[in-house]
């Protein structure tokens, strides 16, 4: 029997995916790309929601994403917010006209569908962890995963901790993504 090469199938998902997603932007009128920002902004937590760290999960160039969020910024689908302790640093945040489209790109009946199948057999999940954790790495890239799966997070009977930050977490900040994010 042949053997399956995980990296193979990840294309071929990619791709699917990647087509799917071409298909929902033409009926909406945007470019993939700027679908992929409005995502991450709707999971990202407040450490991550800067142009650099969407640029760096992106693996864009930062001309390219902003660009993109001047676009999108323009359409009223995002909204830019300077820090309040640090004005040079700038907050992104996803508009409720972005959260509609987000709502009528995702999820693909594509996704739902495989999703039923998938969650079937949930042994699975740990190759396509393991497989993005290999690539992650061998491309020398930030994990980008939940804050609740880090290794500096932690819990105390005051809630949700980081400490890295050392700073209290929402549970909702928990539950997103972070770019400071360490496998444990």
């Amino acid at each position: 029997m042949e053997t399956i090469n995980v990296f193979d199938l990840i294309e071929r998902m990619a791709a699917l995916i990647r087509s799917e997603e071409r298909k929902k932007c033409t009926e909406l009128g945007l470019q993939p790309v700027h679908l992929q920002v409005m995502d991450y902004l709707s999971r990202c937590n407040r450490y991550s929601d800067s142009p650099a760290a969407l640029t760096k999960y992106l693996g864009m160039t930062r001309g390219t994403v902003s660009q993109t969020l001047l676009l999108l910024e323009k359409k009223g689908y995002i909204q830019k917010i300077a820090d309040v302790n640090d004005r040079r640093m700038v907050h992104l945040s996803l508009l409720t006209e972005g959260h509609a489209i987000l709502t009528k790109a995702h999820p693909a009946d594509l996704y739902s569908q495989a999703s039923v199948i998938f969650n079937s057999n949930n042994s699975q999940e740990n190759v396509f962890v393991n497989a993005l954790t290999a690539l992650q790495k061998a491309n020398k890239s930030q994990s980008f995963g939940l804050c609740k799966t880090c290794k500096h997070f932690t819990t105390s009977q005051d809630g949700f901790f980081c400490n890295l930050t050392k700073e209290q977490l929402s549970q909702k900040d928990s539950e997103k993504i972070c770019q400071e994010h360490t496998v444990i």
